[in-house]
């Protein structure tokens, strides 16, 4: 042994089913609902098996109604339990937004403190695999304008397993927002992997010319974007946001201060999307250390697309990261 952490090679897919059932083993007080998640081992198969293990009264069928099994995941987790729910897209989160915003988020501030909500709620999100404009769209920077919840956005195996651990430790709502494409996702995972911290973004590659500052799905189209700009002498800082409520504000004007230049990569539509909050912010920490006004690539501003080649044009892509950088960097020698 040479002293590095021994690791598996699995799937993002497979580190948030660990994920789901280390929590179950480890705190009787977890249980698991929402829709088709028993019986046929949810939509992602991310809970195949878990109703043979853990039994009907832990990993819970529910009725096609988000309103009403997330209302009921917050009356047990004000009674008590630590309930998992899970929302099959992000677009029927709309459904309960109703008591997502009205309730999780409000009950321990109308309360006068007295109410804590420990709920997990988690979702699929994000578009590219032609699920057209019903279930393919990237609403997570919607919630992260709701004060009261956190907003996470696992785009590592070791954040897609290690997360979930840490929001169920947490005394408030907390939102997991899993982009579908990245289910099948491969990589290595350390044996020890275990819960990680959610305060902070994390640097994913160093660079001096630029800060591509993003999340989710959209960071491996940074870091192929970075490679890309390597080989033509440009280098480019990669920030993976991890968490979207709260922001690391001090990560992200770190990486500008050093830069000078941000280009913010979401998923999310552009007008009042999370990108325009984080642009917002850098304009008023970090004016005078910019060199260039800060630029966004977001999704173009209509329905999700069917067709593969439309949705493919509709979302953000390493080609238009790269396109953006080189008019935002002076030529090099």
């Amino acid at each position: 042994m040479n002293g590095a952490a021994e690791t598996i090679k699995t799937t993002y897919r497979e580190a948030v089913r660990q994920g789901l059932h280390d929590a179950l083993r480890r705190d009787q007080r977890v249980f698991l609902m929402g829709e088709d998640v028993g019986h046929y081992g949810g939509c992602y198969a991310v809970s195949k098996g878990f109703i043979q293990e853990f039994g009907p009264e832990r990993i819970r069928d529910t009725p096609l109604s988000e309103l009403a099994f997330t209302g009921i995941g917050i009356g047990a987790a004000m009674g008590g339990m630590r309930p998992i729910v899970e929302i099959m897209t992000v677009n029927f989160s709309l459904l309960a937004l109703d008591q997502i915003m009205n309730n999780a988020a409000t009950l321990l501030h109308m309360s006068g403190g007295l109410f804590n909500v420990p709920l997990v709620i988690r979702m699929a999100t994000g578009a590219g695999r032609q699920l057209a404009a019903q279930h393919a769209h990237s609403l997570e920077g919607w919630y992260a304008h709701i004060p009261g919840i956190k907003v996470l956005t696992p785009a590592t195996l070791e954040d897609a397993r290690g997360m979930l651990w840490t929001a169920l430790e947490d005394p408030d709502p907390v939102l997991i927002f899993e982009n579908q494409t990245l289910y099948p996702l491969e990589g290595e995972l350390p044996v020890t992997a275990g819960p990680v911290e959610i305060d902070h973004a994390q640097v994913m590659r160093g660079g001096s010319d630029v800060s591509i500052i993003t999340y989710s799905a959209s960071l491996y189209k940074a870091l192929a974007a970075a490679e890309s700009l390597a080989a033509e002498g440009i280098s480019a800082e990669v920030i993976d946001l991890r968490t979207l409520r709260p922001l690391d504000d001090d990560t992200i004007m770190a990486s500008v201060a050093k830069t000078r230049r941000a280009l913010v990569v979401d998923e999310g539509w552009r007008s009042g999307g999370i990108s325009a909050e984080i642009s917002a912010r850098i304009m008023e920490q970090a004016f005078y250390e910019l060199d260039a006004p800060v630029e966004r690539i977001c999704s173009v501003e209509v329905p999700m697309p069917y067709a593969r080649h439309m949705e493919l044009a509709a979302l953000p892509q390493a080609e238009a990261i790269v396109a953006a950088v080189k008019r935002m960097v002076p030529t090099h020698g």
